[in-house]
């Protein structure tokens, strides 16, 4: 018997499968959703509103920068699928990526006051069903944004999880916009 022979292989570790790597970041982006919805339910509203000068109202800032962050998202999507060759007849440049990338920042950073607003000064309502819907879909919009993010360096996981998460995202950033700012400019009109 010679010693390499001799020596038992080290165990290996088991692999984990791409559904075990998605457990965590579900949990806490789940966590997220809870914790916004729970402290917006509980939170007195300050009617303390987001306001620039520029604007006629509250509602109007709020309508616009949800417009731009979806705006913003549109261009992440389309980036996305000329990355992921779902575009027909056209080759990704190579500064997609960053188109990509930035888009969702942006989209993210504008989105922010408007959520920090919302909470702060709204609160979780339910007076109507499209005020329960906006205060739902806001909280699910930073729980699914949170998954994706922590997702998002993960290796080994399917190649459908980061498109989903992508989809979901974009999906909850629309519905916000429909139940925000499509009724604030039906109902308002088109200003600043």
């Amino acid at each position: 018997m010679t010693a390499q022979s001799a020596s038992p292989a080290p165990p290996s570790a088991p692999a984990r499968s791409g559904a075990a790597l998605l457990v965590v970041p579900d949990l806490i982006g789940g966590l997220v959703a809870l914790a916004l919805g729970v402290y917006g339910r509980v939170h007195g509203p300050t009617g303390i509103a987001l306001n620039l000068a520029g604007f006629s109202s509250p509602g109007s800032v709020k309508s616009w920068l949800a417009t731009v962050a979806s705006v913003f998202a549109i261009i992440q999507l389309v980036s996305a699928l000329v990355m992921y060759g779902k575009v027909p007849r056209v080759s990704a440049p190579s500064w997609i990526g960053d188109l990509h990338s930035w888009s969702g920042r942006i989209a993210f950073i504008v989105a922010v006051p408007v959520a920090v607003h919302c909470l702060y000064a709204l609160g979780f309502q339910g007076y109507s069903t499209r005020v329960l819907l906006h205060s739902i879909f806001g909280c699910l919009f930073f729980g699914a944004f949170t998954v994706k993010m922590l997702v998002l360096p993960k290796r080994g996981l399917p190649g459908w999880v980061l498109p989903v998460l992508g989809a979901v995202v974009f999906t909850l950033l629309v519905a916000i916009w429909f139940t925000s700012a499509y009724w604030f400019f039906g109902t308002f009109g088109v200003h600043r």
